[in-house]
């Protein structure tokens, strides 16, 4: 009890004991510290001393500074935060307007980039559904979505309607930004660097542009392959465009060189001797002097005329010191089928392009690019539609002579026509046309031969590139239907005989003929009279 009564007793003094001890304490620390260094803060000069004005003035100015500049600083980053938080109250209204019964949304970043990548999945399986990577079987001949070719300044296309303009300029505006922006995308695409090349890398620019394939599968999207021309001669760029419904995205970019590829040219003939001197001519024109890649298969059928187209052979071959030519003789009836299959089997080189092809057929230097650039062994076929003729005595029945025949060969409606219920003139590599069994030998004289072995390479998990092609031309000739030809042959016959002669307002003007001039001669008649 008395130890109790002491301690409180003696517990102010204590407490005031420790307070003069923090206050002594206090009291010295004030003393004992010094300002800080100028690094960290600035010392005010003493009130004595002979700069003191001038020192209190610097210091001011120099603090002013710095409040001004830290305000300024402020200021810039309240008005990002403004820009920004507007920004985002701008997206939340579009998410409400866009979604107005999810009001109770959440941006989760997480969701946001499982969204992205779920969509980007989506374009993918459009790209893998498509005919891009490989083909798909097919029932018909009907079913191959063709392809529509394009340069710089003209589309080629097969559905015309009742226009009947086979080739045209791009004159509406949404085709014409497309192919405009799929060009520009892919010269971006090319003049993008690899990282990896360390030599200069060749600019490419429009003018590049050879010529370019396109096609729409509804369901799915649009495929574009576009060809530019490479660093070196026959070496060419090829890019592959994808458009699934929205943005166009670069499938593949790849080098093509054709410098090596040869192409073996099979023709079957029967007679036909001044048509195989016209088809020499272009031959040596275009595959000797120009292309310099060909290989000639001639498949004969009998011996009439035959002298006459070895001599013809023979003579273009010493005149354009020409060795690539193979001469096989058949003694059978004329099929074009086995006059094709013996000269494709026949080849004992290299995997080589086998191009099928006929006397009454003239092509470019370019389309034997084509012909290289759209096939790939156990890969693509290429079926060209080619631009058939029409009868040059009725287009120029006007004027005072028939131009040339290298005149003659003008795309336009009125001198021809898209010939694409014909699947005669084809590429593919004599591996694809092995394979696939090639071509019916029960098949005889002319017709369906061509039709068996397209259904074939449609049957097949093989790309079938169908598009019109400016290069490939059938030259009109009268068309012969015999009698031993089947039913079906001789319909196929009589209705490509009556497709050759002319447009059906040509056509109209033959069978009208009598009544124009009747009109005419009456409207002499009256103008007389008056």
């Amino acid at each position: 009890m008395m130890l109790r009564r002491g301690f409180i007793l003696f517990l102010p003094r204590l407490v005031g004991l420790l307070v003069v001890a923090c206050c002594s304490m206090s009291i010295v620390y004030m003393l004992a510290c010094t300002p800080k260094g100028d690094n960290q803060q600035l010392a005010l000069p003493r009130v004595h001393s002979p700069t003191a004005k001038e020192g209190y003035e610097a210091s001011l100015q120099e603090r002013e500074e710095q409040h001004h500049n830290y305000i300024i600083s402020l200021k810039k980053q309240i008005a990002q935060l403004k820009a920004e938080l507007q920004g985002r109250t701008e997206q939340l209204k579009n998410m409400q307007n866009q979604y107005p019964d999810s009001l109770d949304i959440q941006l989760d970043h997480s969701k946001l980039e499982k969204a992205q990548a779920n969509l980007l999945a989506f374009l993918r399986s459009q790209v893998d559904k498509a005919e891009v990577h490989s083909g798909v079987k097919l029932s018909t001949e009907y079913a191959a979505v063709p392809f529509e070719s394009f340069t710089l300044q003209k589309v080629y296309q097969l559905e015309t309607g009742l226009t009947r303009h086979p080739e045209e300029k791009p004159v509406r505006k949404d085709k014409r930004d497309e192919l405009t922006e799929v060009i520009e995308l892919a010269v971006g695409s090319l003049n993008k660097p690899d990282g990896v090349s360390k030599a200069k890398p060749h600019v490419y620019t429009a003018s590049d542009f050879v010529e370019g394939i396109y096609r729409t599968e509804k369901n799915k999207g649009t495929l574009y392959e576009l060809t530019f021309k490479g660093d070196a001669k026959h070496q060419f760029k090829k890019i592959v465009l994808f458009r699934p419904f929205g943005p166009v995205m670069k499938v593949k970019n790849e080098n093509v060189n054709m410098a090596d590829t040869l192409i073996n040219v099979v023709v079957p003939l029967a007679k036909r001797a001044s048509k195989f001197r016209q088809f020499m001519q272009n031959f040596r024109e275009v595959g000797i002097q120009q292309d310099g890649r060909i290989h000639l298969t001639v498949v004969y059928f009998g011996k009439e005329q035959m002298n006459e187209v070895k001599s013809i052979l023979e003579n273009t071959s010493k005149s354009a010191n020409f060795k690539n030519f193979t001469f096989i003789q058949l003694n059978e009836e004329f099929s074009r089928g086995k006059g094709l299959d013996v000269g494709a089997r026949f080849w004992k080189g290299n995997n080589v392009v086998l191009f099928f092809c006929d006397v009454d057929i003239y092509f470019t230097a370019e389309f034997l690019n084509s012909c290289r650039l759209n096939t790939q062994p156990g890969k693509k076929v290429f079926y060209p539609v080619l631009f058939s003729q029409y009868n040059p005595s009725i287009i120029y029945g006007d004027h005072d002579s028939i131009p040339s025949l290298e005149q003659q060969l003008i795309i336009k409606k009125e001198t021809g026509f898209w010939r694409d219920f014909g699947f005669g003139m084809t590429c593919q590599y004599r591996s694809d046309f092995i394979n696939i069994g090639g071509f019916d030998l029960d098949i005889k004289g002319w017709g369906g031969e061509d039709v068996h072995l397209y259904r074939k390479y449609l049957h097949s998990n093989l790309m079938v590139i169908r598009t019109p092609v400016r290069g490939l031309f059938h030259l009109w000739h009268e068309k012969q239907c015999l009698d031993e030809l089947t039913p079906e042959q001789y319909k196929m016959c009589m209705q490509s005989k009556a497709m050759n002669e002319a447009s059906h307002g040509q056509l109209g003007m033959l069978i009208f003929k009598q009544e124009i001039e009747t009109h005419l001669h009456r409207q002499k008649l009256s103008s007389k009279k008056t």
